[in-house]
């Protein structure tokens, strides 16, 4: 695994003004950093700032303290070297899945056929030959993940932010696209930050998982996933040690979830 960082969240807050001179602190003096073709997932329980984080790091979202770099520089914008799959359906509905993910290439300088070659290698990639004309309600949910993902890395980004990707899916089709992810990210090593409410995903794709505390959110724990590469569904998920972790994951963000509620609990 690459040594080079290539995303480094440097003491970030995120402060949400909610009007009358109120303020939510979400995020508060985190940091973490993603390696060059690394897979890092975060986990952490609901409403700790995962996706919040996510969008700064895209560019989507501004920092109310702190630095975000990527390759060096600071993260002011979106911008090409950094693809997002967001968990909802984001295809364009007029559009057919050859042109969805042409979309992607729009302000390339390349010529049609070598965009018509991209689109054809990354069709294959995600499993979707032969649906090339397919509108988007003409495919079930994970197909259409598939062509999100297509669009994602098509242009070729450096690093992928992924943000719930497959919390919409049902469950046979979720573990599909678990090992769909596996086989991508096996053959072309884009660095990744996934986020995820499940343990059990977040544990079978990543090198390293970032668990966060309960608002306002800030790096509980860093789990090293130390399971053998190549990974697959069934050989994975039956090692001990993938248990071993699960469990260790689990009772950090069972810990923080309870820590929250009893926050809220009013006092007598």
């Amino acid at each position: 695994m690459s040594t080079v960082t290539k995303l480094d969240v440097q003491k970030v807050w995120k402060i949400f003004d909610t009007g009358r001179d109120q303020q939510v602190v979400a995020i508060q003096d985190l940091s973490l950093h993603v390696a060059d073709n690394e897979f890092v997932s975060l986990v952490g329980p609901s409403g700790c700032g995962k996706s919040t984080l996510l969008m700064m790091a895209a560019g989507l979202e501004s920092i109310s303290a702190g630095d975000i770099l990527f390759d060096g520089s600071a993260v002011r914008e979106p911008g090409p070297d950094r693809g997002m799959v967001f968990q909802g359906y984001t295809l364009f509905p007029w559009l057919n899945v050859e042109e969805n993910i042409r979309f992607a290439l729009k302000k390339s300088n390349l010529d049609k056929a070598s965009q018509d070659a991209l689109i054809a290698e990354h069709i294959r990639l995600v499993a979707l030959e032969g649906f090339e004309h397919a509108h988007p309600n003409q495919l079930s949910g994970g197909m259409r993940q598939r062509v999100a993902i297509a669009r994602a890395l098509v242009y070729k980004p450096q690093m992928l932010l992924m943000d719930e990707p497959f919390g919409a899916l049902d469950a046979q089709t979720r573990l599909q696209m678990q090992e769909l992810l596996l086989n991508v990210w096996q053959t072309h090593r884009t660095t990744v930050l996934f986020v995820t409410h499940d343990v059990e995903e977040a544990l079978l794709l990543s090198d390293r998982v970032y668990v966060m505390s309960a608002r306002p959110g800030t790096i509980k724990a860093e789990i090293r996933v130390d399971l053998p590469r190549p990974r697959n569904l069934l050989d994975t998920e039956s090692d001990p040690r993938f248990a071993q972790l699960r469990k260790q994951v689990l009772t950090l963000i069972r810990a923080e979830a309870s820590r929250a509620v009893e926050a809220a609990r009013p006092t007598v």
